[in-house]
């Protein structure tokens, strides 16, 4: 059985949203990372697109535009042997001045071109791929 992780690649004025991620996360704390998270049980349409939508706000207070375009999903095992499925989606910025909202998952919050991204210490290699598959679909649009 799989936990399912949704996270968002959202935009704004060629930079995108990203979070130093709380040493206190179990899984890659303190490495950069798109805003998501685990998505809660429930029957609704669109689960994947209002789990992020309330992940966005509950972490870093801003709200995105109501259409979401799929990036890509991968896979990978945690700490403790649970496997998830990370599907990432892109968005476009509506309103909120981001900030660190939940310190026990985030540290710090930026708005960071992809150069910036990939050159980035702390920067996971899942996380720039991410950012340059979004991109790629960004400027496809």
């Amino acid at each position: 059985m799989f936990h399912v992780n949704v996270e968002g690649a959202v935009n704004r004025e060629g930079k995108w949203l990203i979070i130093e991620r709380s040493l206190k996360e179990g899984h890659a704390g303190g490495l950069l990372s798109l805003v998501g998270g685990t998505v809660e049980k429930g029957i609704s349409t669109n689960l994947l697109e209002r789990n992020l939508r309330r992940e966005l706000f509950e972490e870093v207070g801003v709200m995105v535009k109501e259409k979401m375009d799929y990036v890509r999903n991968t896979s990978f095992k945690l700490e403790d042997g649970s496997e998830v499925i990370d599907i990432v989606f892109l968005c476009e910025f509506k309103e909120g001045e981001p900030f660190a909202k939940s310190p026990d998952e985030v540290d710090s919050v930026y708005w960071m071109t992809t150069e910036d991204i990939v050159n980035h210490p702390k920067a996971p290699i899942w996380l720039i791929d991410s950012i340059k598959e979004a991109e790629a679909l960004l400027i496809g649009l």
